[in-house]
């Protein structure tokens, strides 16, 4: 007879082993999915949508590129419609991946590998199968020669393997990261066999092989692209797409600047824009087409957190070292007025780098994130302990002088004083005087009210816009003082934090961390974020960060607003749910026979005009 505890024992390891990592159909960051196994659809499409017609949408600045994953050029926009990644996200769930690609995922209870099984019918667009080697291909391409964020991102992974033709496992460091099994779902799988012969890490323009649900149709360089649906899209059927990508066709213009882009759009040269000037959203679409009913406005509302956005110092620059001085430059910025004199009183003050959720920071830290403050007492702002950040109010009438003594006075504490009515630096004489980069003229009425209000503390300020290739180029290699900025937040941040704010990502060309944070305090906070075992805990340990990124003064907070300011041409229909992350343009539709029906509208309203 067999010894009994060697059979227990194999029994014990079978039991763990299939209860640890079973293949599912989906992945939840925390708790479990929304969607069965069986599930038809999402909640929030209609399954029994049309599919045809043109969408036409326009953009700012231009393309010389459709290699979007490097550090290089300007890529055309829509490019993801072309592709496919392991797995998609639903936008009524926090953070919860379903197969695409990937037939099943499969995981153990530490997270500490992640094994994908794509599905055999999945075909690149010339026809050929999706493989293992294109997963793999496609991950140490990225790391290799991607854009710096992919080294953030994937940094964690220890080694790729190829199990066979249509199974790939990703093995991670050690270190709790439970976000790592849905962040390799989120890879955007390449073709190997199209890239062999190709420099990746060259821009191109000619058309990539992709999997997804469109193709590249024609495009005019700088100019215009178009997407056709692809009758033939090998995943048009599964659940995770059903009633989405519905539009026959979808073009893109491209606008020298957002003032012409939006007359064009009033003249009906485009159908659809998400409005993000509230100026705009107030006064631009007082015209018949809208008394009419052609052209449509709609708040749509939503719970996504709203980040931060916000003028942000490049901490590279010796004058902005010293917090006392970016804290005195947030005084000279007159939110209230603002919101009154420029912004119609539509938008609420940002006052968090994870606002809009349970994740930021309010009131003074409670017993559990004390316990992951108090080792950094005393390399940390003592505020972190006493106050609940807030940026510096008014009362909204343009007197600001209450709050230009309290930048004055922090300003000569960091040894910034006033000579021949300049702010001076008192040893060495050097001007306090710096520029605030734009990409958008919008931004210059708000920023030369701003530089306006610096200037009385002695201050100098100029405003200078770019085109977007410069702009782009300026960030990549952090040339700017002071720049507008969104660093948007998910509602399960993660990863993407090492390249926001952690000290490896404050030299890397490419990388976002463009104040150029380099706190170990911060890295640390990052690490704890990222290994947050549970949703509370992962809400607790981002407003740990959140304080410390406050009373870091490395931006001069903006604004937000809850809805999504929606305006188009009356020829769509859309889905009656709206889920939690706002509005999915791609359910929607365009009506049989609205296009027609619109233009001879157009045609009648423009003969009366």
């Amino acid at each position: 007879m067999k010894p009994a505890i060697p059979a227990l024992a194999a029994l014990f390891l079978f039991a763990a082993g299939s209860a640890w990592a079973e293949p599912v159909h989906g992945l939840a960051m925390h708790g479990t999915v929304k969607y069965g196994p069986d599930f038809k659809h999402f909640d929030y499409v209609n399954p029994n949508a049309p599919k045809g017609g043109l969408v036409r949408l326009g953009d700012q600045g231009g393309f010389d590129s459709f290699n979007g994953f490097i550090p290089k050029g300007n890529s055309a926009p829509g490019m993801g419609n072309i592709y496919d990644s392991l797995t998609t996200s639903s936008a009524d769930e926090p953070f919860t991946q379903y197969g695409l690609l990937a037939e099943s995922i499969e995981t153990p209870e530490d997270r500490s590998w992640v094994r994908f099984r794509l599905r055999e019918q999945a075909r690149w667009h010339d026809g050929k199968p999706v493989t293992a080697d294109d997963v793999i291909w496609t991950f140490n391409t990225l790391l290799e020669k991607g854009s710096p964020f992919y080294q953030f991102y994937y940094g964690s992974v220890a080694a790729a393997e190829k199990e066979d033709e249509r199974t790939v496992k990703f093995t991670f460091k050690p270190g709790d990261n439970r976000e790592l099994p849905l962040i390799m779902g989120q890879l955007t799988v390449l073709p190997k066999h199209y890239w062999e012969g190709r420099d990746f890490s060259k821009t191109t323009l000619d058309p990539p092989l992709g999997s997804g649900p469109y193709r590249i149709e024609s495009f005019e360089a700088g100019r215009h692209i178009i997407y056709v649906r692809d009758p033939d899209y090998w995943g048009k059927d599964l659940p995770v797409n059903v009633g989405l990508n519905n539009f026959g066709r979808i073009r893109y213009d491209m606008y020298r600047n957002a003032v012409v882009l939006v007359e064009a759009f009033k003249a009906g040269a485009f159908d659809f824009r998400n409005e993000n000037s509230s100026k705009n959203w107030a006064t631009a679409y007082n015209i018949p087409a809208v008394e009419k009913g052609l052209l449509k406005k709609l708040k749509s509302p939503h719970n996504r957190p709203q980040g931060m956005q916000g003028y942000f110092f490049n901490t590279r620059r010796d004058m902005f070292k010293d917090r006392r001085v970016r804290q005195a430059l947030s005084y000279g910025f007159d939110f209230e007025w603002s919101n009154k004199n420029l912004f119609y009183g539509q938008y609420t003050r940002t006052r968090s780098y994870f606002d809009n959720s349970d994740m930021g920071a309010t009131g003074l830290p409670g017993p559990e994130e004390l316990k992951l403050l108090e080792p950094h007492r005393g390399k940390v702002p003592e505020e972190v302990f006493t106050k609940e950040f807030n940026p510096p109010a008014t009362k909204g009438d343009g007197r600001i002088r209450s709050n230009l003594r309290v930048a004055d006075k922090l300003l000569k504490e960091a040894g910034w004083v006033i000579k021949n009515k300049k702010r001076v630096n008192e040893k060495t004489g050097q001007a306090l005087a710096f520029e605030i980069l734009l990409v958008s003229p919008a931004f210059e009425r708000i920023s030369l009210p701003y530089a306006k209000n610096l200037q009385r503390l002695g201050v100098e300020v100029s405003v200078r816009t770019v085109d977007s290739s410069q702009y782009i180029e300026r960030l990549r290699s952090f040339n700017f003082d002071a720049i507008v900025f969104n660093f948007g937040q998910s509602f399960s941040p993660g990863n993407e934090q090492r390249d926001f704010w952690g000290t490896a990502a404050a030299d890397r060309r490419g990388a976002r961390n463009f104040p150029g944070i380099k706190d170990p305090v911060v890295d640390d906070l990052i690490e704890k974020l990222i290994a947050a075992p549970d949703r509370a805990a992962l809400e607790i340990r981002t407003r740990a960060l959140d304080r410390v990124l406050q009373w870091g003064h490395y931006a001069v907070p903006h604004w937000h607003i809850n809805y999504d300011r929606l305006v188009y041409w009356d020829k769509f229909d859309r889905p009656e749910v709206t889920p939690i992350q706002g509005t999915v343009f791609s359910s929607w539709w365009v009506r049989p026979d609205a296009e027609q029906r619109l233009e001879e509208s157009k045609k009648a309203l423009k003969s009366k005009e």
